[in-house]
Formats: C-alpha cells, sequence, structure tokens
C-alpha cells in the first residue's frame, strides 16, 4: 500500500471537511452540501466586512452547524422511523411552523411494521416522548459547542456553534439569546445552510424567497437584505467549483496543521461523537483502535504502519452517519435493502476521507476491512492478498469488539464465546489467522486495575451508567441489575450530578471517553 507522506502534518480544514460530508448525509442531502454552505457562508462574511478572527468562526461554525444531530439519532429513529429522511424535512418546512409540526406528527411510529405498533409508540409519545424534541435540538448544540472545545477551533466557533439554532426573534432553541445577542457567525451560517438547499434544489428566485420569508425571523433581517442585493454574486459558479478544494483553500487566516499528537487527538474525539450515533457502538472506534493498536506490537509491526493502522481503527466506522438508526438499531431481521445499506458503510467512509491526502491513507484501509479472504465480504468482494494487511489487521480487531458488545438483537457475547467466533472465522477461511490470534493475545492481556470510577463513581453507578448509556429504560435497568425502579432512579441522578450530565447523550459521552462501557475483566486468551 502506498504510504505517501506523514499523515500528521493533516490540515485541521481537512479533517472538518471530511465529517461534514457525513453529516450531509445524515440530513438526506447529497455530499458537499455543507462545503457549499461554507462557501455561500464565507461569501457573505465577505460581504459583511469582518476580520479574518471572526470569519474563522463562521467557517468552521458553516462546517459543523449540525455535527452533534446524529447523537439522539437513536431516540430518533424511536419516535419518527427514519431519522435521516426525519432531520431532512427541516429544508422542505423549516424550523419552525404547522407544516413542520404536521409533517413530524405524521411520522411518530413509522418505524414500527404493525398499526397496532404505530399507536403504542403514538401514545408512548404523546406521553412523554414530545418533551424530548426541544431538549434534542438544544442538546445538538450543546455537543457541537463540545467538539468545537475537543478540536480546539479558533475564536468564537464554540460559542456560536452553542447558538446554532438560536433564531433572531428569539423563538429558536434553546430561545436564550435574539437579535445580535446571536453570534454573527451564527447567523451568517444558519442563513447559507438554508438557502443552499433553496438554491440547489430551486434555483436562485427560490433562495431570494426564503430569505424576505425569514427575514426578521429565522435569519438577521440585515444579512438577509445583503443577500437579496447580492444573491448572483453570493451563489454565483457554486456548481462549477471544486467545492472541497475551494473550501479548503478559503480557510481564514493561518491553516491549522495538526502534528501526531493533535491529529491523533482529533480523531479519537471526532470517532467518539461518530459512536454516539447509536448506545449499540459507543466507543467502538476508540475500543477497536486500542485492540488494533496492541496487536500490531504482537506482529512486530513498524511504527509508521502501527500508527497507520491505529487512525485507521478510529475513522472506520465514519460512514455509519449515512445510515439510518431504523437499520443500525434494528431488534429484527434486516431485509436484503437494510443490510445493503449497512455493507456500504466502508464505502461511503471511504468517500468521506479520499479527498484529503493524509486521510486517504486511512480511508483506503477502512475501505478494506470489511472485505473477506474468500471473497464472501464487502463493499467490493476482494480476496486473498488483494486485501492489505493493516485491513486484515482491522478487520479481525472490529469483528472482536463488536461481539464483545451489545447488539439490539443480541447480548455482548463473553471474551469466550468471541474468540471462538474469530476462530472459527479463521476456519471458514475468512479471517486471517496470524492477525486473529494477534487480536486475542492483545485482549488477553488488557487487564483493568481500576479501583474507583472518574468523577467519584461507585460500582454500582457505573454499572448503571453502562447500561443507561446503551439506551436501556429505567424499567430495564432494574430487571437487569435486579434492583427497584426508584433505586435506579436514584443512581441516575447521583450520576448525571456528578459527572456534570443532563441526558443520555452527554452520559453515553462521558461512559465513553473514560472507557466504561465494557466490563472490568481478565480476558482469556
Amino acid at each position: 500500500m502506498e504510504r505517501g507522506s506523514d499523515p500528521g502534518g493533516v490540515r485541521l480544514a481537512e479533517l472538518v471537511a471530511a465529517l461534514s460530508l457525513g453529516i450531509d448525509l445524515g440530513f438526506s442531502q447529497p455530499m458537499e452540501h455543507v462545503l457549499r454552505q461554507c462557501l455561500i457562508a464565507l461569501r457573505l462574511a465577505e460581504l459583511v466586512g469582518l476580520d479574518d478572527d471572526t470569519r474563522a468562526s463562521v467557517y468552521y461554525s458553516a462546517m459543523l452547524v449540525n455535527v452533534g444531530c446524529h447523537s439522539d439519532a437513536h431516540e430518533q429513529a424511536k419516535w419518527f422511523g427514519d431519522d435521516l429522511e426525519m432531520k431532512g424535512d427541516k429544508y422542505l418546512y423549516g424550523l419552525r411552523g404547522l407544516r413542520g409540526a404536521v409533517a413530524m406528527l405524521s411520522r411518530i411510529g413509522s418505524g414500527s411494521d404493525t398499526t397496532i405498533g404505530r399507536l403504542r409508540v403514538g401514545l408512548e409519545f404523546a406521553t412523554s416522548g414530545y418533551k424530548d424534541v426541544d431538549d434534542m435540538i438544544v442538546n445538538h448544540a450543546t455537543l457541537a459547542c463540545r467538539l468545537a472545545d475537543e478540536l480546539a477551533l479558533p475564536g468564537e466557533t464554540p460559542k456560536a456553534l452553542g447558538a446554532s439554532y438560536e433564531m433572531w426573534d428569539g423563538h429558536g432553541w434553546p430561545g436564550e439569546m435574539r437579535g445580535e445577542e446571536i453570534p454573527v457567525a451564527s447567523r451568517i451560517a444558519t442563513l447559507a445552510e438554508f438557502v443552499e438547499v433553496a438554491h440547489r434544489v430551486h434555483g436562485v428566485e427560490a433562495a431570494r424567497e426564503l430569505a424576505r420569508r425569514q427575514r426578521g425571523k429565522q435569519f438577521d433581517p440585515a444579512i438577509a437584505d445583503l443577500f437579496l442585493a447580492k444573491a448572483d454574486d453570493v451563489l454565483a459558479g457554486l456548481d462549477d467549483v471544486d467545492s472541497w478544494e475551494a473550501v479548503i483553500e478559503a480557510e481564514p487566516a493561518l491553516g491549522v496543521r495538526l502534528d501526531d499528537a493533535g491529529f491523533d487527538s482529533a480523531l479519537t474525539a471526532i470517532a467518539d461523537f461518530v459512536d454516539l450515533k447509536s448506545p449499540y457502538t459507543l466507543g467502538h472506534g476508540r475500543a477497536v483502535a486500542e485492540l488494533v493498536d496492541a496487536a500490531a506490537v504482537q506482529l512486530g509491526m513498524r511504527d509508521p504502519d502501527r500508527n497507520l493502522v491505529r487512525r485507521s481503527a478510529l475513522v472506520h466506522a465514519f460512514g455509519k452517519l449515512g445510515v439510518s438508526n431504523a437499520i443500525l438499531d434494528k431488534a429484527t431481521p434486516l431485509g436484503a435493502g437494510e443490510r445493503e445499506r449497512l455493507r456500504m458503510i466502508p464505502f461511503v467512509t471511504h468517500r468521506m476521507l479520499r479527498q484529503s491526502p493524509a486521510l486517504s491513507q486511512l480511508g483506503a484501509i477502512a475501505l478494506q476491512h470489511a472485505e473477506r479472504l474468500d471473497g464472501s465480504g464487502h463493499p467490493n468482494g476482494l480476496s486473498g492478498a488483494m486485501i492489505s494487511r493493516e485491513a486484515r489487521l482491522l478487520g479481525a480487531a472490529d469483528v472482536y469488539q463488536s461481539l464483545r458488545e451489545p447488539r439490539a438483537y443480541r447480548e455482548a457475547l463473553s471474551p469466550d464465546e468471541a474468540a471462538t467466533r474469530l476462530r472459527s472465522e479463521v476456519r471458514a477461511g475468512r479471517l486471517d489467522a496470524d492477525c486473529v490470534e494477534a487480536v486475542l493475545a492483545a485482549a488477553g492481556h488488557r487487564v483493568s486495575k481500576r479501583s474507583a470510577g472518574p468523577a467519584g463513581l461507585t460500582a454500582r453507578e457505573i454499572d448503571v451508567l453502562r447500561l443507561i448509556a446503551r439506551g436501556m429504560s429505567t424499567k430495564d435497568v432494574a430487571e437487569r441489575l435486579v434492583i427497584s425502579r426508584k433505586t435506579v432512579s436514584n443512581h441516575v441522578e447521583h450520576i448525571y450530578t456528578k459527572i456534570g450530565a443532563s441526558n443520555r447523550a452527554t452520559a453515553a459521552l462521558f461512559a465513553t471517553q473514560h472507557g466504561l462501557l465494557v466490563a472490568e475483566e481478565t480476558v482469556p486468551v
């Protein structure tokens, strides 16, 4: 495999732009929707006359405005069926208004296969779920702000992302700002996001009509007026430019380059955020990276190759941002079309990463990690020597870690059961024997010595946090741990207080970042 340059010199803008391609799919939009809205936002920022620091905030806010919206996709799919289509509705009906409310209500229970099931979901939503919707939107902005902090994005980017869903008239989320209290980067990014869709689907006049209709409501009237006066210039040539190259080159001020440590930190932060997509895959990328790194040592890999496969593990499932949780979290057998969507995850991951010279190396390994030696894998049906050694190792580690995690249709397997499964895949000619044994040896040497939990969590609170993070209800946790619902509720209250969380997504992120999702045990080889 071609090694190219050390990926430690990757530009932060490349990493954020790659992530934005997955965000596109998460809203049922074509790839490069976010890149185009970033170009629109930058053109508006230039017309407004913003300085470089503020333009940098506009740049990153435009690319990450919706980065937190997959964090409760599990709940979205529970209530509304296809969470991707549901999120895409906002471009059809807007964020507020009767039409949007009717569209949302019409989707309730659409993930159920029976009329009775749909009615049951509808009743549950009417009694409690409707309260979740506003909280979800607020939480999306909170998590986007948090990721901005973790990536050390410049200027007022974190503050602007935290105000992503505020509206000029004060009727946004959380509704704490209005008018010029809202950071200008938020105001520009919001208008750019919506007019990009209107222009791409219906043309310049549709974009103008949207700006007129939402002027003084969702949009800053001064920025809307500026857009109306210069719409032809702001939207000119969007179909003719290479959006990726244009956005990367348009990064304001000096482009931020990440050293090796910064690159690893950024990849890990993004992997944790991507894994919030499903409660069944929390911390999956981080865990696979740790496992594959230790296995690479077992195989005697050189440090450059070891770094490459570890970083590939962090990104290997980015493509699941483009798959509905109605599929990812489905407890019953998948249909042929649904299975095909899952089989496309490596391809989408590669598509997200391939335009960056540094990230493309990681994407090439991720593309092959689900291929199998006998040609039965996906997405391209490669076999034998066509599959790189790094991809074989990543594939073995991914299978082992997946077996050790719960899924909607099964409990997590024990270490012995997972090892048996892996070795059966070797006997069937699908997984590489050396890579499997290296993974199992690496897993067998990982012994937790933690005697006290982070943030002062007790052992029982950690047990409860693991299950709550996975999306279990209070009733389910009580039954699993053989305690009362009241005791579970008390534990949850104490846990949230200790870790500073207010909902499942932020609690899940805490559990992921502190390695609390796998029970403490020695894993035999």
